[in-house]
């Protein structure tokens, strides 16, 4: 198979962006054609997506899906859910999506759903502890940012008589903080580590475990327990229980397996179901629906669009829902661990760019902060508006406010305004002599600012599942079309072997052997 940059898709999308990408203007493409927005809208299990604001067109889209088949993109989707070995550098299949498959449906089904069955059973009988007041999910990475971002989002759902917490920073201004609030035997500690080894978690679950012998807790096979796969070493710490899962399930993509504990605990079995219910019906659009209306396809393409032919080296994700508020940090992950590479499977070092920067923070706060970059800034960065139909409070007023506001930043960013029209409008005090034509130019926006609005009904266990599993295969699209393997992460491995390298110097102060600058600050450091 050809590289993406040498592929004839490549380059007729090279000559349609030079000839006509590069000088789409959305407002004239509104103006000419009426049906723009139902052509460029979507449905998907749970998720209504508007992606009409975008910089493209019938013939990009075509374009693009030409890219995406030229590139097998469709037998790389099927190979990686039959189990093939699809992170080729690691051995591994890749297959969280059997996670969330009905028994029978899925290779490993019958295992998956034995720890599954086991784990929610275990996740009820906590939530029926009335002694058992706080729980605390230690862990980082993906066995932190999974779980913490669906437990907040399902907060309408969560358990009142108990509190979770979530422990990933090494620092300890992250765990003895709260480690000051709670009461040792009342609390359940969530060990979460593939390996039981993870410097940050066993750290952190060392340090909890001496705090709670400590306060004269008793019981440390009842009060700890354990997501991991080395059940010995477990054992060793104390834990007595734990609950599995397979090299199969990257980090990032664990929130579904055992690592999920904290969100059964949180929301119990029937709702953990539904969350898994929801991404099961999202891999089903993704492997069954044509790619012309498969939106994690396309959206992984856009990005593609996006990315190498604008050059836009960065995304913005806005939720308008405050459940929602650590979705920025979880997509992070996903999408910057699985395609912040720069050579392809075989080793070639890539001549174009590939993971874009994601971030973002819930509306309404980002209007106060970031949008002033969005709107009138030298960058054109990609937004993402999520908005929630039916809220779960009972505020009417307040969340029509907050909607008006998401379709007010999305239309905003594509219309913009001229300077002679910011000219005919009221304007305001200005330092006397202050020229009012340069003030014309500073209230004016360029607008033609892309953005893409998905819509769901509510903020449930079963649309938040279909949520997040289209980010996954939007992820796995354009990784595909690049020809990079978005299952290691080796870039995390570099740091972690300086780190245990460096870590006796800052007790003994050799600086032997290191650069001078590191050598500089471990001696200021550790003096």
């Amino acid at each position: 198979m050809k590289p993406c940059e040498q592929t004839t898709a490549w380059a007729t999308l090279g000559g349609h962006f030079e000839a006509h990408g590069r000088e789409l203007d959305l407002r004239e493409a509104f103006a000419r054609d009426a049906g723009r927005c139902a052509a460029l809208s979507f449905e998907a299990p749970e998720i209504f997506a508007d992606l009409s604001k975008n910089l493209v067109d019938t013939a990009t889209l075509r374009f693009l899906l030409e890219l995406a088949r030229e590139r097998g993109v469709e037998a790389r989707r099927d190979a990686m859910l039959r189990g093939d070995v699809v992170n080729a550098t690691e051995g591994r299949a890749v297959l969280h999506t059997a996670l969330r498959a009905p028994p029978g449906a899925a290779p490993f089904g019958a295992e998956v759903h034995g720890v599954l069955d086991e784990m929610l059973a275990y996740a009820d009988s906590v939530r029926s502890d009335w002694a058992i007041t706080d729980i605390v999910n230690i862990g980082i990475g993906g066995s932190d940012l999974g779980p913490q971002m669906v437990v907040q989002a399902l907060g309408a759902y969560g358990h009142l008589g108990q509190r979770l917490h979530f422990v990933s920073n090494v620092d300890g201004h992250d765990l003895m903080p709260l480690l000051a609030r709670l009461e040792a035997n009342k609390t359940l500690f969530i060990v979460a580590s593939k390996t039981f080894t993870t410097q940050e978690t066993m750290t952190n679950a060392h340090a909890a475990r001496d705090w709670f012998l400590s306060q004269g807790g008793q019981h440390v096979e009842r009060h700890f327990v354990a997501t991991t796969t080395h059940i010995e070493a477990a054992a060793a710490f104390g834990i007595h229980t734990t609950f599995g899962f397979w090299d199969w399930v990257g980090g990032r993509y664990s929130l579904w397996s055992a690592i999920g504990l904290p969100i059964a605990i949180a929301v119990g079995a029937e709702n953990f179901r539904a969350l898994l219910a929801g991404a099961h019906a999202m891999d089903r659009h993704f492997a069954q629906t044509p790619l012309e209306r498969n939106l994690p396809v396309l959206l992984g393409l856009l990005d593609v669009w996006y990315r190498n032919f604008h050059g836009f080296a960065s995304r913005s994700v806005a939720p308008y829902h405050q459940g929602l508020a650590r979705l920025p940090a979880y997509l992070q992950q996903l999408e910057m661990e699985s395609n912040g590479k720069r050579v392809d499977e075989a080793g070639r070092a890539l001549p174009f760019a590939t993971s874009p920067v994601v971030w973002g923070e819930p509306g309404t706060n980002g209007q106060h902060a970031y949008f002033q970059m969005l709107h009138q800034g030298s960058d054109v960065i990609p937004v993402e508006f999520i908005a929630v139909k039916h809220p779960a409070h009972s505020q009417a007023e307040q969340h029509r406010k907050l909607l008006a506001n998401c379709l007010a930043q999305s239309r905003a960013l594509m219309l913009g305004q001229t300077a002679a029209q910011a000219a005919a409008q009221p304007a305001p005090t200005a330092a006397a002599g202050f020229d009012a034509a340069a003030l014309a130019q500073h209230r004016s926006f360029p607008g033609n600012r892309p953005s893409s609005t998905f819509v769901l009904d509510a903020l449930t266990p079963r649309s938040l599942g279909a949520l997040i599993a289209m980010y996954e295969h939007r992820v796995f699209t354009s990784g595909a079309v690049w020809g990079i393997n978005s299952f290691d992460q080796w870039g995390v491995e570099l740091g972690k072997a300086m780190c245990n390298a460096l870590l006796p110097r800052l007790k003994s102060g050799d600086t032997a052997g290191l650069d001078a600058s590191t050598a500089a600050l471990l001696q200021r450091l550790s003096s």
